[in-house]
């Protein structure tokens, strides 16, 4: 019998012992993939329409707009913070845009596309105001976006008088109705705010610093990161996705209203953690955002075909969300959101 020298023995224990835990890390991240892929096979052995083409693309024209409102919320949940403004953002965005459309209540300003631009700086601006208050006044992001929600909603219903508007240009529904090879232009509006996402998080400045803050506020500062330029930044850039999102949303529903956001802070958050990304920062990103978007649609598409209500599909995705979110964020390391 050889006996193996005890120093090369530990290397060797130490090797085998990184290997399990890349492997480990490996199965972690590709995990929400291999649920996507599950999901669509289990589906389709129910209802064999499920991956036919025409069905495919009902999918993807329904995820459009929460895609690029998960987009939006992802830099906050980078950063470990947390904007609960989606549905108000979306509410004073959609009353901006009939302001500035021909609509049933009044001509307005009839800008046509023109008003969709307004609309996104508006939005922006929106979402600037929330991130100054977070930053300046020193108030917890969860307490400032859930306020300034309520306040874009109140602000939306009192510029629509409370009312259900119907947006009547025609160009502006086109975004939503308008087909390109069959399929709508909501989906390839989504897919070009998803490159620019990725060009903000891999290949700007910014998108670096957001992640890291998400790593460590502290060490991001000392090594020279203003952090609160880029909370400031990042707040506006969530923004300015909200106001896509909501013209996508009024567009699609023809209308604008303050409750047209109603709902979408719940898919937007619970697909950015299905996706894979922590809620504590630094880990996950835009493609995460992706593939979890896609498994809330093929989630919900699923059980619908399958027949349940509608609470007990609610209480299913809550019960995901859940798995998601220990799967992602091992317990030692929850903290309080900041």
């Amino acid at each position: 019998m050889i006996d193996t020298p005890l120093p090369l023995l530990l290397r060797e224990v130490v090797f085998m012992s990184s290997k399990v835990a890349i492997s480990k890390q490996t199965i972690v991240k590709a995990a929400p993939v291999l649920v996507l892929i599950g999901l669509c096979i289990g589906i389709s052995l129910i209802d064999s329409q499920f991956l036919s083409l025409s069905n495919l693309i009902r999918v993807a024209s329904a995820a459009s707009a929460p895609l690029v409102l998960a987009l939006g919320v992802t830099f906050i949940i980078l950063m470990g913070s947390i904007d609960l403004s989606i549905e108000g953002s979306m509410a004073f965005t959609a009353a901006v845009l009939c302001a500035f459309v021909a609509n049933s209540t009044s001509n307005g300003i009839p800008l046509g596309l023109f008003a969709v631009p307004v609309a996104l700086v508006a939005a922006a601006l929106f979402g600037c105001i929330v991130g100054a208050i977070h930053v300046y006044m020193n108030v917890p992001s969860f307490m400032v976006s859930l306020g300034m929600g309520f306040v874009g909603t109140g602000l939306a219903t009192v510029l629509l008088g409370g009312e259900r508007v119907t947006i009547l240009d025609q160009n502006v529904r086109a975004l939503a109705l308008g087909r390109w090879f069959d399929v709508p232009i909501a989906v390839y509006i989504a897919l070009v705010m998803l490159a620019v996402a990725w060009f903000i998080q891999d290949h700007m400045r910014i998108g670096r610093h957001i992640m890291a803050l998400g790593g460590g506020e502290d060490l991001a500062r000392a090594s020279g990161v203003n952090t609160r330029r880029v909370r400031l930044m990042a707040f506006t850039i969530a923004g300015a996705f909200f106001g896509v999102g909501a013209v996508l949303a009024c567009a699609r529903l023809g209308a604008g209203s303050a409750l047209i956001g109603s709902g979408q802070l719940f898919t937007a958050v619970s697909s950015v953690v299905v996706g894979g990304t922590a809620l504590t920062g630094g880990k996950g990103g835009v493609f995460n955002t992706l593939v979890g978007v896609l498994i809330v649609m093929v989630l919900n598409n699923g059980m619908i075909i399958i027949g349940l209500p509608t609470f007990v599909q609610q209480g299913v995705l809550g019960l995901v969300i859940i798995v998601a979110v220990l799967l992602n964020s091992p317990i030692r390391s929850f903290a309080v959101v900041k």
